[in-house]
């Protein structure tokens, strides 16, 4: 059954009252005698979870409704030719022109030793849905390249000015300092297995099958490297540069800044208002919060000390996000959990502070030999990411 404006309308009405009722849960609790203590603890967990589900369940039906208003790709003569002589080779193994076919709708030469590049639609596709599931490609910058590396020129300013009469000499000013940053690119790959029986069906759809199984297996590996790689034949993550307590005047460039809590392996509501106003509020406008489930599940018992309102609030409308004081959360389950010195929590404006580029063309060799009944479909595609700027994302870590 299609998804409707109402569907998203019910759950967000849902999510409302189930707020409320946690609200009251907890501030009972916090309220209780020890005898009482327990009982209600145990409420606030199971609303917790429930406030969690429907969360989760809104999102997911706005994304529906998202994909459902999105129009189809379309494409040339030579594309859909292209395609569908993929999608035979996908299924028979049969290759006949297809390398022809390629070029023309790539505009490129063909390395059949490598495998076939998938078609432009379907390569799409794959990233739309890389994006669908992958937390960092959410709110990250992407870019598309067709060389095997990228690099980019950053202004670190210095390059002054100053006050003149109408009629005074202009001195020079100084040479304004350039830095070079490159992004750190590796080869991911997906090896999805499916019997040659399934591929001979008519009504199994190899082209959504591919799609799903390569997204999936992509996702997994691409989220992680984005947040976390170590930069050895996979990107660097964005945690894995170089952090420091000094601010963004003195610190050097390439260096996030991070913020102790004052407690090993905890935090408060007042250290992610810290966070939060440690940031410049030209990167504020579009920041976003950042931590895996158990930590957003934590933050919703955290009330403002001055106001003693909650600082997480549901999103009671379509298309409104929940919210932790004011600023849209990110769950990204690759994000350290809470613990002593984890880097838990990170606020900021992603699309400013890291970069993801994809090399232009998936590739896809087909294996109907090493793993029998097996066909294996090796697929491969070229991927980086780097820092662009260490200003637009503080950190916080907790420790003393």
């Amino acid at each position: 059954m299609a998804v409707e404006l109402k569907d998203v309308q019910d759950v967000a009405e849902a999510l409302g009252k189930k707020f409320d009722e946690f609200k009251s849960s907890n501030d009972k609790r916090v309220d209780a005698i020890e005898a009482e203590k327990g009982k209600l603890s145990e409420q606030v967990e199971t609303l917790n979870g429930k406030l969690s589900e429907l969360d989760e369940m809104k999102s997911n039906l706005e994304k529906e409704l998202a994909a459902i208003k999105r129009p189809g790709a379309t494409g040339g003569k030579e594309v859909s030719e292209h395609k569908t002589a993929f999608m035979n080779f996908v299924r028979k193994g049969k290759d006949d022109g297809l390398g022809e076919l390629q070029a023309k709708a790539l505009q490129t030469t063909v390395d059949t030793d490598g495998g076939y590049a998938v078609p432009e639609e379907l390569d799409r596709a794959i990233l739309t849905l890389l994006k669908d599931v992958s937390p960092m490609r959410q709110v990250c910058n992407q870019i598309t390249v067709s060389t095997p590396d990228y690099k980019k020129l950053v202004s670190l300013g210095g390059a002054g000015s100053g006050w003149v009469g109408e009629t005074a000499a202009r001195p020079a000013t100084g040479t304004p300092t350039l830095a070079q940053i490159a992004a750190v690119m590796g080869e991911i790959y997906a090896n999805p297995q499916a019997t040659q029986t399934s591929l001979d069906d008519m009504f199994f759809n190899a082209e959504q099958w591919l799609q799903s199984e390569v997204a999936r297996e992509f996702a997994e590996k691409e989220g992680a490297a984005f947040l976390t790689g170590d930069g050895t034949n996979k990107p660097k993550g964005l945690l894995a540069y170089t952090m420091a307590v000094t601010d963004d005047a003195i610190r050097a460039f390439g260096q996030l800044q991070k913020l102790h809590s004052g407690t090993a392996g905890d935090f408060d509501a007042d250290d992610l208002i810290k966070l939060l106003y440690t940031l410049k509020a030209g990167y504020r406008s579009n920041g976003r919060w950042m931590m895996p489930a158990m930590t957003m599940f934590k933050v919703r018992t955290f009330k403002d000390q001055t106001s003693g309102a909650y600082i997480w609030q549901p999103g009671l409308q379509a298309g409104q996000p929940s919210s932790l004081l004011g600023y849209g959360l990110v769950e990204n389950e690759d994000m350290p959990a809470v613990a002593a010195d984890s880097n838990a929590v990170l606020f900021g404006d992603f699309k400013q502070a890291y970069t993801i580029v994809d090399r232009i063309g998936t590739r896809v060799l087909r294996d109907p030999y090493t793993n029998k009944p097996n066909v294996g479909f090796y697929t491969t595609k070229r991927v980086g990411g780097m820092m662009t700027d260490s200003q637009a994302v503080k950190v916080l870590t907790l420790s003393v």
